[in-house]
């Protein structure tokens, strides 16, 4: 049972999954043996013993996103980062992303037509940063809603553009409808790259 699923074409640095078994495990020998079955996409790094009710999907308490973006194009990021090659204002775009601290419901986010009990979510971070030309946005939160990561950068991108003000952005969070959110941007720039458990 994995941690959870993401869209086709995103990474994942750090993923996590639990199963039973019912003998002592050698952790070091399965791991190298699942590594010469794995395809080389596929890395198993560690077997950790847990109690046995942890759940890999419902016990997380924080997952982190990052969203990469490349203002040049590089040869090298084809497959791992967006190449955006028009201007973004940071500011506005970091100003825009402390406004998710003050909602929960981001229905407006999610996908149409999805198989969930609520749209609530706590997000604990979110910002932008720049290192030459590479931006990252990085935002942690409890649980997140199918598309939510690739429709806020869409949207926040939007911001950057000066497409829509800080008071639109918030107005479409309030409003809960996907329409009036921005595009959802391209899953290869989007890395899973933390998992938290109470017990690990």
């Amino acid at each position: 049972m994995g941690a959870g699923r993401t869209d086709t074409g995103v990474h994942a640095k750090e993923m996590y999954a639990h199963f039973d078994f019912e003998t002592p495990i050698n952790s070091s020998s399965l791991v190298h043996k699942l590594n010469s079955y794995l395809p080389k996409d596929i890395v198993v790094y560690d077997i950790i013993p847990v109690k046995d009710e942890a759940h890999a999907r419902f016990d997380a308490t924080k997952r982190t996103y990052e969203y990469h973006i490349n203002t040049f194009k590089d040869a090298f990021l084809q497959d791992g980062s967006w190449y955006f090659h028009q201007k973004l204002d940071l500011d506005l775009m970091n100003q825009a992303s402390k406004l998710l601290f003050n909602h929960i419901d981001f229905q407006c986010f999610s996908k149409v037509n999805t198989d969930v009990n609520t749209f609530d979510c706590t997000i604990f971070e979110a910002h932008w940063t720049q290192e030459n030309n590479q931006i990252v946005f990085t935002i942690s939160a409890n649980r997140f809603l199918r598309n939510m990561v690739r429709a806020i950068v869409g949207t926040l991108v939007n911001v950057g553009l000066q497409k829509i003000t800080l008071d639109d952005f918030n107005e479409i969070i309030k409003s809960k409808n996907r329409d009036k959110a921005g595009f959802s941007v391209p899953a290869h720039g989007l890395y899973l790259t933390k998992i938290e458990y109470d017990y690990l």
